[in-house]
């Protein structure tokens, strides 16, 4: 199986270059928040028993994604201080052991466009970040940067691109179709 790694600071768009990538491939879309907000019906973000669940629920949805001989799953993901920095290492595990491979997609965008973008009323339907001072505070804090991402296969920035566009560019250069 391919685990298509999107990640990037919060609105760089990997939601949406996500779905399109999903269309377009036929690959499943298993975005963080999908974990993130059931945790947060019961766990404050950031507590420890949330930072386990989610870990743990994403590495599940990854190993029982890989052996059911899926073809590909897409990943949306935010490196900030509440992921264990091993999560990285845990997932290359998980997915190699089945044979497969992790593939990782930076997503970028320049930040005067990402704070207009943070309170985009399409990003509190997942309990995104959506309150632009709360953005710089955590940016400022280097939230966001608080642990090296692996390489990437592929650096877009996503002001640039139509999501569609995006998405065929990562379909392009990973040769999912």
């Amino acid at each position: 199986m391919k685990l298509i790694f999107l990640y990037g600071i919060p609105a760089t768009g990997k939601l949406t270059i996500g779905q399109e990538l999903a269309a377009i491939t036929g690959y499943k879309l298993f975005h963080n928040h999908l974990a993130v907000d059931l945790l947060l019906a019961v766990f404050e973000f950031g507590s420890p028993q949330f930072i386990a669940l989610r870990e743990q629920i994403w590495l599940s949805v990854f190993e029982s994604a890989s052996q059911s001989q899926l073809p590909g799953l897409i990943f949306t993901f935010a490196p900030e201080a509440t992921v264990r920095p091993e999560f990285i290492s845990n997932t290359r595990e998980t997915i190699t052991r089945t044979g497969g491979a992790v593939h990782f997609v930076e997503l970028t965008c320049p930040i005067d466009e990402l704070k207009r973008r943070i309170e985009s009323p399409s990003r509190v339907r997942y309990q995104k970040l959506a309150s632009l001072s709360l953005f710089e505070q955590l940016h400022a804090d280097g939230a966001f940067h608080s642990f090296p991402m692996p390489s990437a296969a592929i650096s877009i920035d996503s002001s640039a691109h139509t999501p569609a566009q995006a998405a065929a560019k990562i379909a392009s250069n990973l040769q999912l179709i």
